[in-house]
């Protein structure tokens, strides 16, 4: 299969494809006589399975790291789930990082009403 038909089926540009490759996440694919390249049906799969990684919050040398893993036959959810905790504590502290963002522009916006805004004065 060519790369366009991989990206086509798997959602994702031709760029991310040949970036996957280079980070490891694909492994080199076939080449054709031509020198296109030539993916198996497994990489849609696998392209898929990354992406989803992504959403979850996974970071690419996470991603890497779990791919690996299931490739060489180690991969289990028990074995797996720390990597689902990690990316559940950044949401986590981003998510208090938000909170108080937000208390400081609610009280920057009070300070505003009444008189005294610290947008015009430092």
């Amino acid at each position: 299969m060519k790369i366009g038909e991989v990206a086509r089926q798997a959602g994702v540009t031709v760029d991310t494809i040949r970036f996957y490759e280079r980070r490891g996440v694909l492994s080199a694919p076939n080449r054709r006589p031509s020198g296109y390249r030539d993916y198996g049906e497994d990489t849609v799969g696998r392209l898929r399975l990354a992406r989803r990684m992504q959403s979850l919050g996974l970071s690419l040398d996470e991603i890497i790291d779990a791919l690996a893993a299931h490739d060489e036959g180690r991969a289990t959810c028990d074995s797996e789930r720390w990597r689902l905790d990690a990316a559940l504590d950044r949401v986590d502290a981003r998510i208090a990082e938000l909170r108080a963002l937000r208390r400081e522009i609610v009280s920057a916006r009070t300070a505003c009403e009444q008189g005294s805004c610290t947008l015009v004065s430092a």
